[in-house]
């Protein structure tokens, strides 16, 4: 069966002029990612990781090259129309969460079902229904300050879940949790894999780059490495581990 494309980036520049010097931020990037993939994009400070990611998610356009997200041309497009692509398609979960502090769990979830337009009743159940997904169902009317690192990072991927994207995109969603944490949260990436979505997770961390199941890596704002990978950490293997322990 013929996979299907969902991403394909031809010959990506970005440029920025910083004084008299232009800054070759990315240089040529031509990626295809399908419909289903679990991929890690890593690379070190200044590989052009960002910036890519800026552009995956139409938070920035390139200089030169072409985007095509989901069959249309998003290379070039305003700001306006960047967002309504951003708030369809593309799920977003930062390290820093991200949630509004005032806002109840349920609101935060809810939030983004606004600028959808859905009636209040809507959101409300398409919101419970996420945070239920993610076993923050007793959480629903806390707010930030009274949940946990790891249960503020679950609201943030219920919030990137509710509008149903085709992308998820993950910023170094585990750099401010511990390691124990860390590892539920890419468990529950995992789960969210298996529902059929695109997960891309951008990460400096080599333990979070191997629960993906294909490795991308920038350098000099070049593609340096782009393989499978043939030794997937699952969450299984920690239980075997813990029960051999």
């Amino acid at each position: 069966m013929k996979k299907q494309e969902i991403i394909r980036l031809r010959d990506i520049t970005k440029y920025y002029k910083v004084g008299t010097q232009v800054v070759k931020a990315l240089n040529g990037v031509t990626l295809n990612i399908y419909k289903n993939e679990y991929l890690a994009l890593m690379g070190a400070s200044g590989s052009g990781k960002s910036t890519l990611m800026n552009i995956l998610g139409c938070l920035d356009t390139p200089t030169s090259g072409q985007y095509i997200l989901n069959e249309k041309d998003v290379s070039k497009l305003d700001d306006n129309r960047l967002a309504e692509i951003r708030n369809k398609e593309i799920g977003f979960i930062f390290q820093t969460f991200n949630l509004l502090p005032r806002s109840t769990a349920l609101e935060n979830v809810m939030l983004p079902l606004v600028y959808a337009g859905l009636n209040k009743s809507k959101r409300q159940e398409k919101a419970r229904k996420v945070l239920d997904e993610v076993q923050l169902t007793d959480r629903i009317g806390h707010r930030p300050n009274e949940l946990s690192g790891g249960q503020r990072q679950r609201v943030a991927v219920a919030r990137a879940l509710v509008n149903e994207p085709s992308i998820i995109l993950a910023d170094e969603p585990t750099g401010n949790l511990d390691s124990k944490t860390s590892i539920e949260m890419m468990g529950l990436f995992e789960d969210i894999h298996k529902l059929g979505n695109t997960v891309i997770v951008v990460t400096h961390e080599e333990d979070i780059a191997k629960h993906a199941h294909r490795i991308i890596r920038l350098k000099d704002g070049e593609v340096e490495w782009d393989e499978a990978n043939k030794n997937i950490v699952t969450m299984a293997d920690y239980e075997l581990a813990a029960t051999e322990g």
